[in-house]
């Protein structure tokens, strides 16, 4: 037996809605007119009849900009969510019909080692017949993208803010984190850590969990280090590690071929410090399978 659509909802289609959540958004009917290509008498007029319809004014003006009013705001989570679920569902089916693939997108922060990222990607393709992008970028960026379903997971080195209700974070490895320098730098074995003293040191910034480890670490254990500069990419910490500009603090796996080729040295692991990683993802109506394996079973 068909569902009877109310006689009020018959007429409410994605363009009303997307008329009045664009005139939300930009605060005029001057500027959402002039965003969506429209004459603004004819998105008055929309406006108009879509409040009739409800039979409730969704704006006020005050100083000469348009307010919400409190069934405008009602309004305004309703159709956000509209728009969200719409992408999703494109987004969702795009992913499945493209070369008969599953598209997994993947964000990192620079600061995850690219040999947790790879192993990560090798993973997806033995959950099934998938391609994978990667974003790389800073963390406050990637979560939008993973907030608004533009990647389907986040590796990151610290977990997501709690009140980001709606995303899920699950630890996947904890990695020991070793002191690794230039050869140069060798003699430092010996008396490990207090040889550390009054030495330069490429530190990560101050963003990550890592660093508030490293400087607990020094504090407690009463050694002063000269941090000469900082990087959140680990890529480039390693580099100036090479050059001999200071001594790196990084996951041992991190730096392992590196030191296999003897590019690099280890000076000794920081007791009680580690480096922990995180993958991410979203709350979404329709799941990416693939994203949902990695999510629920992967781990190192």
């Amino acid at each position: 037996m068909p569902v009877k659509v109310p006689e009020q909802m018959q007429w409410l289609n994605y363009h009303h809605l997307n008329y009045f959540y664009t005139i939300a958004k930009e605060g005029s009917i001057a500027k959402a007119a002039e965003k969506l290509n429209l004459g603004q008498p004819t998105l008055s007029i929309q406006l108009k009849q879509l409040e009739d319809s409800l039979g409730k004014s969704l704006f006020e003006r005050r100083k000469q900009r348009l307010h919400l009013t409190e069934a405008g705001k009602v309004a305004f989570q309703y159709a956000d969510q509209v728009f969200q679920l719409g992408l999703e569902m494109v987004e969702a089916l795009q992913d499945r019909l493209a070369n008969d693939r599953v598209h997994v997108q993947i964000g990192a922060l620079d600061s995850v080692p690219k040999h947790i990222l790879m192993t990560v990607i090798l993973q997806a393709y033995k959950y099934g017949n998938c391609s994978v992008s990667v974003l790389e970028g800073a963390g406050a960026d990637l979560l939008r993208e993973l907030g608004t379903h533009h990647i389907d997971l986040l590796l990151s080195n610290y977990p997501a803010n709690v009140d980001l209700k709606k995303v899920h974070a699950r630890s996947i490895a904890k990695l020991d984190v070793v002191v690794c320098a230039a050869p140069k730098y060798k003699h430092l074995r010996k008396g490990f850590p207090r040889s550390l003293e009054g030495e330069p040191f490429v530190f990560p910034t101050a963003h990550s969990k890592l660093r508030r480890d490293l400087d607990h670490f020094f504090l407690v254990n009463n050694i002063r280090v000269d941090r000469i500069a900082e990087t959140q990419d680990t890529s480039l910490q390693k580099l100036l590690g090479q050059e001999g500009v200071g001594l790196i603090p990084i996951a041992e796996v991190a730096a392992a071929d590196l030191v296999k080729e003897k590019k690099l040295v280890v000076l000794g692991t920081l007791e009680g410090v580690h480096e922990e990683i995180w993958l991410m993802s979203a709350d979404r109506k329709i799941d990416n399978p693939i994203a949902a394996q990695l999510m629920k079973g992967f781990s190192l």
